[in-house]
């Protein structure tokens, strides 16, 4: 019989809660904490393929997901001029290529992992925790809104930046960086957009991005190559002002970006970089997803990453009354998923991204090739997240 636990979660986004439903089918009083003083909707576009969309299934939500799907059909390389220089479907590389089946909006999937848990967890936003103590047999939790709790165990859900992690790690964690600053924001729909995601490179490692959504507007990404530089703690209207001076010249649909730049209010950016931790867990703490490890966007794997960890984490404190072995089995079981997915190549934006006119033809023209065996073969390498790679666990007593 699983033991009945208070636990408290802090962050409400993919992995956050993931967690929750399951905790709170196993009987757990669940609550969830979140500093965005409400729900967040939109953000960029993720997907969701293999082992989560396994626990997806498991959920009950596949279907509800697809209805929320962004539509996007495939992935066009262009270039100044929009001509198609390379051209992928969704059913390249046996459908598990550079876009995937489900793609959705970050905000659009945690509102339907909330909303389908909803009745049975307590959710509470615009609060966090300012202060951990842990207790012989439980965690007390000073939140910054001020009031005290006792909970029998803390899972930090919060994202690459967790503050629960500080609070609890310290300096135990180790950020891998791609040595590239990416910006997401959203965009009005012009005509010319469709159903496929547009990538356009140029000189110098930029790369500027187009991707259709299923809510009548277009999500931006404008990547550069650069050494960590604190970009990301810059006050917003200093990171506009970059963000023109790094793209200011580009031509195709770059100067029309640009402009919108200036009345975009979802603005998100920040360096690429992998979390790194030689623990998960400390006593009666824990983390999961991209708070414990995070792979990066480049490695497609985020979004499988959170869902499998949740899963697993949940059907382990489930399966074992001591939470110092859940959570051991927690980690045997997806540290190599994990170090699998994160096993990116640091070279790998210059690949995606090449600072030559000559690079960029190279590798427009390699992808023109991916019929080939021998180069479908080496692209396979890079463009195929390994979502499927781990053997899911069947809890009965979460069915």
């Amino acid at each position: 019989m699983t033991i009945k636990r208070k636990i408290l979660i802090t962050g409400a986004s993919v992995a956050g809660p993931t967690l929750a439903y399951w905790l709170s089918r196993l009987g757990m009083d669940v609550t969830v904490v979140e500093r965005a003083p409400e729900f967040r909707d939109g953000g960029q576009t993720i997907d969701v393929r293999g082992a989560g969309k396994l626990v997806a299934q498991r959920m009950g939500l596949e279907s509800a997901i697809r209805a929320k799907t962004t539509h996007e059909d495939g992935l066009r390389f262009v270039d100044a001029q929009d001509r198609t220089q390379a051209e992928f479907g969704i059913g390249a590389f046996g459908g598990n290529g550079p876009v995937a089946e489900l793609e959705i909006l970050r905000g659009e999937l945690a509102k339907l992992l909330i909303e389908h848990g909803r009745d049975a967890v307590d959710y509470r936003f615009g609060d966090s925790i300012a202060a951990l103590e842990e207790l012989p047999h439980g965690v007390k939790v000073r939140f910054e809104q001020g009031g005290e709790a006792v909970f029998d165990l803390v899972i930090g859900a919060e994202g690459v930046g967790s503050h629960t992690r500080k609070l609890v790690f310290g300096d135990e964690v180790q950020r891998r960086s791609f040595k590239l600053y990416t910006a997401y924001f959203t965009i009005p729909r012009a005509p010319g957009d469709e159903r496929q995601m547009r990538w356009f490179n140029a000189p110098g490692g930029l790369s500027v991005c187009l991707r259709p959504d299923n809510l009548g507007t277009t999500r931006a990404l404008l990547s550069f190559q650069e050494a960590p530089s604190a970009y990301e703690k810059l006050p917003i209207g200093e990171q506009k002002a970059l963000l023109k001076e790094k793209f200011g010249a580009l031509k195709w649909e770059t100067p029309r970006i640009l402009a919108a730049l200036d009345d975009a209010t979802d603005l998100y950016f920040d360096q690429i970089s992998q979390v790194k931790m030689p623990r998960w867990s400390k006593g009666r703490i824990a983390l999961v997803g991209d708070a414990a490890y995070c792979a990066s966007p480049i490695s497609g794997m985020g979004t499988s990453l959170g869902m499998c960890g949740a899963y697993v984490l949940a059907g382990e404190l489930g399966r074992h009354d001591d939470h110092a072995q859940a959570f051991a089995a927690y980690e045997a079981i997806m540290r190599p998923y994990v170090d699998q997915a994160q096993s990116v190549p640091t070279f790998a934006p210059r690949l995606a991204s090449p600072h030559s006119r000559a690079g960029i033809a190279i590798g427009h023209a390699l992808l023109r090739m991916s019929n080939v065996p021998i180069i479908k073969t080496i692209l396979a390498r890079f463009l195929t997240p390994k979502a499927d790679a781990i053997a899911l666990p069947e809890y009965a007593y979460m069915a």
